[in-house]
């Protein structure tokens, strides 16, 4: 199970939304999200409806103003629980060209740098093969995130990216 509440000013202030499922539009609750509340569970939320655009997970917490989970500006409009199956299990391995070709890395822990810890500028496709991942654009898990769960993804599009720029990623735990 899960919940999170959405608030519309920040410092969990104004009108707000519960959710404790997905939900692919909640933007008729709510013109805006400053603030938000995980009491429980791991979410995947998304810019705009459907499950599009900008993507941002969350974990249990409280986050008075969108630049704590890293937002872009006030934005939101849909969300996903992430379902953990029993004890979770990491494993990832890492492409550095598409379509699982060139060099492989493989991953079970976080890595707050790709370049140091693989010496790779880009990952150009991966395979999940255990648990809930997030890739980030930049170094020390920052900028543009990425959700990946069980599977394959053969090119960056295949996860949401425009480009292979994935310089750091971590495990989504459970609580």
């Amino acid at each position: 199970m899960g919940k999170i509440i959405f608030f519309e000013d920040k410092n969990f202030q104004g009108r707000r939304y519960e959710c404790d499922s997905d939900c692919s539009d909640f933007h008729a609750y709510l013109s805006r999200c400053n603030s938000i509340r995980v009491e429980s569970g791991a979410w995947v939320l998304y810019e705009r409806p459907n499950y599009m655009g900008y993507q941002y997970v969350l974990t249990r917490g409280e986050y008075p103003e969108y630049l704590r989970w890293m937002g872009l500006n006030d934005r939101l409009s849909s969300c996903k629980l992430v379902h953990f199956t029993s004890a979770a299990q990491y494993k990832i391995q890492l492409y550095d060209k598409p379509e699982f070709a060139g060099q492989v890395h493989e991953a079970s822990e976080d890595c707050p740098s790709v370049l140091d810890r693989f010496r790779m500028w880009d990952v150009h496709s991966c395979k999940v093969t255990e648990g809930f991942w997030v890739f980030y654009e930049h170094p020390n898990y920052r900028g543009r995130q990425y959700f990946l769960e069980k599977g394959d993804y053969r090119k960056p599009s295949d996860w949401g990216a425009a480009c292979s720029t994935v310089q750091s990623f971590r495990r989504i735990i459970t609580e």
